[in-house]
């Protein structure tokens, strides 16, 4: 079987160069790596198309920058032209030292047609487990200063990872690597690019659970997410789009009533207010 590997790069040639040079060790399966670049600064953009055509990847501009889901769904729909049954999405800067990865997620795709969505055990740079993933909940949304106040205590990362030693349907898992069945994308439009950034993975946690279908956690295969927390960028303004999706989210892709969304509402514009006096 041949799947695609689709990266979303923005402004990471060298992330990508790596990431390609893992997935050309995988065995076991064939692998077509589709870059999609997202618009990125015009040497950066170059230096990912000249990656491509020296290792034989596909390589797809995008006209816009319109977010994560949009860019990915770029790929997703090349995916579902070219006939593909499932489809890789991975963040460039994953590494992948186990050379069997690849074919291991298929095969557990193979096995459960339940399964929508998959995602492996998965590690960052200092060794800390970032799947399976849960719903944040209603409280901790809406009382945001004790959350905030938590994290300054413990100095530890607002988190919602939850056992990571076992295998099995789990409510959500990462968006920085899983395997997606493209029944299951076309299905439901693809990802919802109402959202340009935060919010993706409880969104499409919930478009899966909606049509009766499963995201799986495989704890026997590993992956590696070199990612660094930035500190650029306006914070007011990360914090607005933060809220922003938050709040499709809670409206468009959750359970929460009518009044559970507005006092969530609510309690986001509060949270921007604070923000804006304290930026």
């Amino acid at each position: 079987m041949k799947i695609p590997v689709i990266l979303l790069n923005y402004n990471s040639s060298v992330d990508c160069r790596k990431c390609v040079t893992f997935l050309k060790q995988q065995q076991g399966i064939e692998l077509e790596v589709v870059i999609v670049d997202n618009c990125s600064q015009m040497d950066e953009s170059m230096r990912v198309k000249e990656l491509s055509e020296e290792q034989g990847c596909t390589f797809i501009q995008a006209h816009e920058n319109r977010g994560y889901n949009a860019g990915n769904n770029i790929g997703l729909r090349y995916a579902a032209e070219k006939g593909y049954k499932y489809a890789m999405i991975a963040n460039p800067d994953m590494e992948f030292p186990q050379e069997d990865y690849m074919a291991r997620v298929v095969v557990k795709m193979e096995e459960d047609s339940n399964i929508a969505v998959l995602g492996t055990s998965i590690v960052d740079a200092k060794g800390l487990h970032q799947n399976p993933l849960d719903f944040v909940s209603f409280w901790s949304e809406f009382l945001w200063p004790m959350e905030m106040l938590k994290y300054k205590k413990s100095h530890k990362s607002l988190s919602t990872v939850i056992d990571c030693t076992q295998s099995g349907y789990c409510p959500i898992v990462s968006g920085c690597c899983f395997c997606i069945r493209m029944s299951f994308a076309k299905q439901i439009g693809y990802f919802d690019e109402n959202v340009f950034l935060y919010c993706e993975e409880p969104i499409l946690a919930h478009q899966v659970k909606m049509i009766g279908m499963k995201e799986y956690y495989m704890s026997e295969v590993m992956a590696i997410h070199r990612h660094i927390s930035s500190t650029k960028g306006n914070p007011y303004a990360r914090m607005i789009l933060l809220c922003k999706s938050r709040d499709y989210k809670n409206k468009y892709h959750s359970d929460y009533n009518a009044l559970q969304v507005m006092l969530l509402r609510l309690s986001s514009d509060l949270r921007k207010a604070v923000m804006k006096i304290i930026s």
